[in-house]
């Protein structure tokens, strides 16, 4: 039976990765973005797929969405929450709009869509909720005290959510990458460059130096893992948080 998948952030990167990587099982897309073209140009490489503008964070813009979503293709069997943003600043000299634009599009955008899609899940007895977090959420670092905060409160919200949602056929989980090869990492290093005297080859590798492989994790490896996380073969792992950083945590 094809599922219906609803991707935030789903236009580039991990989102797009992640429909690429359940294309092979027939599944039918909306995918979710403030972008709405590019959603919309993502969706076409797809055979059933469309694309929808969103902001996640916005509760009347994460009903449209569904709205939306349910109209075109019915129920929601699985949730990919991945949208994200990653901004950086020491916390003493950071804005309360900085913090607050963080964990409403990171944490509060999680927790609209999880609200929007547990009705269909509980309605069909099986569900599954990726919720996209970050080896941030299992440590600190500086500079990211919002990000960090969010990807905290993630993992939190999934480890509870998985024992409401436990017996109801509903799994919700979390996958936590360290540093991947997205475009969020070349503008990453792009500003260290700017504000230091390194280039950007130099910023990478500082970036990635503590991966004991060596590198980025690539966003097809991040998809791999949530592919698997919504199969029927993963049904016993439940409230999971899982590294993915190259042994890094």
């Amino acid at each position: 039976m094809s599922r219906h998948v609803f991707i935030t952030g789903g236009g580039t990167g991990i989102g797009l990765a992640t429909a690429r990587a359940l294309a092979p099982t027939g599944a039918k897309f909306t995918l979710v973005g403030r972008d709405g073209g590019r959603v919309a140009d993502a969706a076409r490489e797809f055979e059933t797929a469309h694309g929808v503008s969103c902001n996640v964070a916005d509760e009347a813009s994460v009903h449209a969405a569904f709205t939306a979503a349910r109209e075109r293709f019915g129920p929601i069997d699985i949730l990919i929450n991945n949208a994200g943003i990653t901004p950086s600043a020491p916390l003493h000299a950071m804005e309360l709009s900085l913090w607050n634009e963080v964990l409403a599009i990171n944490l509060t955008g999680a927790f609209l869509c999880s609200r929007a899609a547990l009705a269909d899940m509980y309605a069909a007895k099986w569900g599954r909720i990726i919720n996209v977090a970050s080896i941030a959420g299992l440590k600190g670092g500086p500079y990211i005290s919002a990000y960090c905060a969010s990807k905290h409160g993630m993992i939190g919200m999934t480890r509870a959510l998985a024992h409401e949602a436990a017996k109801r056929g509903v799994t919700v989980n979390a996958i936590c990458p360290g540093y991947v090869e997205t475009e969020i990492i070349t503008r990453a290093a792009e500003t260290i460059s700017s504000k230091t005297k390194l280039s950007e080859d130099e910023a990478r590798a500082m970036l990635y130096a503590g991966n004991p492989q060596g590198r980025f994790i690539t966003a097809d490896e991040v998809a791999s893992a949530v592919a698997w996380l919504c199969s029927d073969g993963a049904a016993a792992t439940n409230g999971a948080a899982i590294p993915m950083s190259g042994g890094e945590i």
